[in-house]
């Protein structure tokens, strides 16, 4: 069953930010992950939003999701993000999962 990734963060340090995405998107996309949605402009329903960008993956399964977060390969390229970026993480397995 698919699972989702939802990233949610502020960029501290733009350029070091691009070379983390350049690394990390093909990377992501090896263990199946692809992009559903992003920005900063999504439209409150109800409650806040502290004006950080969102981000949603779909991966095939949280296994998936888990086999890239704790790969070797995920650890050298978040350290590319070190400084440049605070963020919040979330794996969420689909309805059932």
């Amino acid at each position: 069953m698919p699972a989702y990734f939802v990233v949610q963060g502020r960029v501290t340090d733009k350029d070091r930010y691009k070379q983390y995405q350049a690394a990390v998107q093909p990377l992501m996309v090896r263990h199946g992950g692809r992009l559903l949605a992003h920005g900063a402009k999504l439209q409150v329903l109800e409650g806040n939003h502290d004006g950080g960008r969102f981000l949603v993956f779909e991966f095939p399964t949280m296994q998936a999701v888990r086999t890239f977060w704790d790969s070797a390969e995920y650890a050298q390229v978040k350290a590319l993000r070190s400084g440049a970026a605070n963020l919040n993480v979330w794996a969420i397995p689909e309805e059932g999962g």
